[in-house]
């Protein structure tokens, strides 16, 4: 039987860890952190990484998982989930998480990729690498293509071209199970709100030393657009380090690469979950407030 398991999504800067920490004053639980860029060690500020006394307060997995530069993607953050959710534990599993990939590996499993000839494979991601409005591609490709950059949206046309079906067809029809029973809350803010949150996020952030950060990083002979540094954030640091930003323009570079992947995550979030099992919670509420009515709830479900 799978285990129940609340799953907290929203878009960047909402306020989800706020609400998971004051969640954990009511109930004992353990955060699985369902972040593609928190992963990375190193990568602390311009991920909005849990404070060291928030995660000596609330255990966190997910969380400095690999070494910046290292691929880790939603099948490995399935199966390392996997484990984490299913140990022995008194506390309660609570997913937490702007990923939306990476959610639904864990909760609805992966699909098993059909099989692509390794040599048409390299010549078409060459073509695909020199192509314009890839994008565009994927959506003629696969009506279901709802976005999420150039590298998902390459996936989407190789699978496609190689296979025959689209990539949302072999998502749907040749998906293996996920290994717990999700209960969603989303959290969602009016656009003025959330807006004002990223802007003072990111003047947090360069206030905390992000652009220091992302210099060490380099220093120590990590690619510029090594995965990890090839975040919202980050890449923007990048280039005004390399001189193609100037500083004046940096912190507004970075809120509006946010904004638009806040968008992404929002629109991902509302075509992609349940509705039948989805809660929907304005998270212009205190966060304790917004705990205790996710705790009551979870209470009568059990």
């Amino acid at each position: 039987m799978k285990r129940a398991v609340p799953v907290l999504v929203g878009p960047t800067a909402v306020g989800k860890t706020a609400v998971a920490l004051a969640l954990a004053d009511l109930v004992p639980l353990v955060v699985v952190s369902a972040d593609s860029r928190q992963v990375y060690r190193g990568l602390d500020i311009g991920t909005a990484k849990p404070t060291r006394d928030e995660l000596a307060r609330v255990p966190h997995l997910g969380i400095d998982v690999v070494e910046p530069g290292e691929r880790y993607s939603a099948g490995r953050f399935a199966a390392d989930a996997a484990r984490w959710v299913t140990q022995p534990d008194t506390r309660q599993p609570v997913v937490v998480g702007g990923t939306g990939f990476y959610v639904r590996a864990l909760a609805d499993g992966l699909f098993h990729e059909p099989p692509m000839d390794p040599e048409r494979r390299a010549r078409l991601r060459a073509w695909i690498e020199r192509l314009d409005g890839v994008a565009s591609w994927a959506m003629r490709l696969d009506g279901a293509f709802r976005g999420g950059g150039r590298r998902r949206a390459a996936r989407a046309v190789e699978v496609a071209l190689l296979s025959g079906r689209s990539l949302s067809w072999w998502q749907e029809h040749a998906r293996a199970d996920g290994v717990i029973a999700p209960w969603y809350v989303r959290l969602t803010a009016p656009r003025a709100v959330l807006h004002e949150r990223i802007a003072a996020r990111v003047a947090a952030m360069l206030e905390r030393g992000l652009i220091d950060e992302v210099r060490r990083l380099l220093d120590r002979g990590l690619a510029p657009d090594a995965p990890g540094l090839d975040a919202v954030g980050y890449r923007e640091v990048v280039r005004h380090l390399r001189g193609d930003l100037p500083g004046a323009s940096l912190r507004d570079a970075i809120a509006a690469a946010t904004r638009r992947y806040a968008k992404r995550q929002e629109t991902w979030f509302r075509h992609q979950l349940p509705g039948s099992s989805t809660v929907t919670l304005d998270a212009t509420a205190a966060p304790a407030d917004l705990a205790a009515l996710i705790a009551g709830r979870w209470h009568e479900r059990a």
